[in-house]
């Protein structure tokens, strides 16, 4: 029995072969899945860590993920279907998400919003906002996980119908707040600007992520550091906050 159970997210039916091959590339020595896995075992209050991921992509993910940590797939038609699958299958009464492309998930955010979850016991959903009042997973922070209640997942994979909320795992929950308890975070104040980007969706995300681990060294990687180097380099952060004002998914 898992009763915190924090799921990486690998993949989807949509991203297949450029998810696959994000999952390959290596940082600090490690490819990506074992690097983002390591980085959420490092959390204190999570009973177990497992890999969701996709049938398509199934044989490479299973080949890069740390022997001790189980890979999951089921027959659902998309990932809020698999995670529904993997809640039931590991008898998990909540889970936290965090996805590949956030290779600088920080331990102590995770252990946040599960002590949050403890104190707050009625919650279905507890995530971080930043001032605009934008849910964080819809930015590229990458910093941050989201906690949900195994039993909110089950009723989302039942009422949510349409692609971007099977697709997304948690958007149809914190998208209706008159079905679910919602519990929101502020996110902390060094953070929450527009020209820090550390979640990877092209060529530019990874090569500032490799400056920033080559920069620091694996063992120096809390948010706090991050923010500190990043406010020593204006002309990264401008890159950033390029990259930020384009929309992408």
């Amino acid at each position: 029995m898992a009763g915190t159970l924090g799921i990486v997210e690998v993949g989807t039916t949509r991203h297949g072969a450029a998810v696959s091959e994000l999952a390959s590339r290596r940082l600090g020595g490690k490819p990506l899945v074992e690097w983002v896995v390591r980085r959420v075992t490092d959390s204190l209050l999570l009973d177990r860590v497992i890999v969701v991921t996709d049938a398509t992509i199934e044989a490479t993910v299973r080949s890069l993920t740390p022997r001790d940590i189980a890979v999951f797939v089921s027959d659902q038609a998309d990932m809020l279907g698999h995670f529904s699958a993997a809640a039931r299958a590991f008898n998990a009464d909540q889970v936290v998400r965090v996805g590949l492309e956030n290779p600088f998930v920080d331990p102590a955010l995770i252990d946040r919003v599960v002590s949050t979850a403890n104190t707050y016991p009625g919650c279905d959903y507890i995530g971080y906002y930043s001032h605009t009042g934008q849910p964080v997973t819809q930015s590229r922070l990458g910093v941050f996980a989201e906690w949900a209640r195994a039993d909110a997942i089950y009723k989302a994979d039942v009422l949510a119908t349409c692609h971007d909320d099977r697709h997304h795992v948690t958007r149809f929950l914190y998208s209706h707040p008159e079905l679910f308890q919602l519990r929101l975070l502020p996110v902390p104040a060094r953070l929450d600007r527009s020209d820090f980007r550390l979640s990877i969706r092209g060529a530019e995300d990874w090569e500032n992520v490799q400056m920033i681990v080559d920069a620091l060294g694996p063992d120096h990687l809390a948010w706090q550091e991050i923010a500190g180097l990043l406010d020593s380099h204006p002309q990264i952060r401008h890159q950033m906050a390029a990259l930020n004002s384009v929309l992408d998914d």
